[in-house]
């Protein structure tokens, strides 16, 4: 592991990454993506971690593509321009794909400046928490590229609707925190020196429900908006209805409200 994303365990359970380049605010260049990659892969096969906060050091949360360069992906250094441009590309977006398919929930907790693929990842996360000194942008469309990049014109409208994530994208304009609470882009701001205890509050709550209902909970919840029916958004539902109902957690579970005592969670 390098050393652009620090992680650490501020509580049981729960493990904290930080994108770690504070004099660049934290743009993403190959490094950052590949620490980010390995990151995502040690908390995916941590069984002990029941959810995840993503943050920025110092004064922004991810403030796009370092415009000084990103690096070429290794295996790729003999390739042509728009071939080495499009491993690029896939290297970085797949830290979407990677937020999105790790068993834990993934809280953002965007400290600061959240502009283009620093917007991409915090939508990626499931949950979304903002200071109230953030600031937002696409900002890709304002590079002379399209505004749809690293899953945005995707996730955006399905957050916020598509006139209001189209009007973003084509201008590519910064808007506030107040704003982002507005329209549904995060759920809550809070001041920013209130930021970690209101993200590490909600992380807490996660720890205390069931490791695989969870983990089911988010696969649902994340199929459900690919799925373009209820019937087969039911289908899915009842499935994981009954498999979950099975564990010993859940039978642990009933047992525990029936008594009025904690459940202890063995993830079986």
């Amino acid at each position: 592991m390098g050393d652009t994303v620090l992680i650490d365990h501020p509580a049981h359970g729960v493990t904290r990454l930080t994108l770690n380049r504070p004099d660049d605010m934290n743009t993403i260049n190959l490094e950052l993506v590949t620490d980010m990659h390995e990151a995502l892969d040690a908390v995916d096969a941590d069984h002990d971690c029941r959810a995840v906060i993503l943050t920025g050091a110092g004064r922004a949360f991810c403030a796009g593509l370092d415009l000084k360069g990103y690096g070429v992906v290794p295996g790729t250094e003999e390739f042509g321009h728009a071939q080495r441009g499009f491993a690029v590309q896939q290297h970085i977006a797949e830290v979407v794909h990677r937020i999105r398919g790790v068993r834990q929930p993934v809280i953002a907790a965007i400290n600061g400046a959240a502009a283009g693929g620093g917007l991409a990842w915090a939508l990626a996360c499931d949950i979304r928490y903002c200071a109230d000194t953030a600031k937002f942008g696409t900002a890709f469309i304002r590079l002379g590229i399209s505004g749809c990049d690293m899953g945005v014109s995707w996730l955006l409208p399905r957050l916020i609707g598509a006139s209001r994530a189209w009007e973003l994208i084509l201008t590519g304009r910064v808007f506030d925190a107040e704003e982002a609470d507005r329209l549904g882009i995060v759920s809550r701001t809070v001041p920013a020196d209130e930021l970690v205890d209101r993200c590490m509050g909600v992380a807490d709550e996660i720890r205390g429900n069931s490791p695989f209902g969870t983990w089911m909970t988010k696969e649902v919840l994340w199929a459900n908006l690919e799925i373009p029916s209820l019937t087969a958004g039911m289908d899915i539902e009842n499935r994981n209805q009954i498999m979950t109902s099975l564990t010993d957690d859940s039978k642990e579970a009933m047992q525990s409200f029936l008594a009025k005592r904690p459940v202890a969670w063995k993830n079986r």
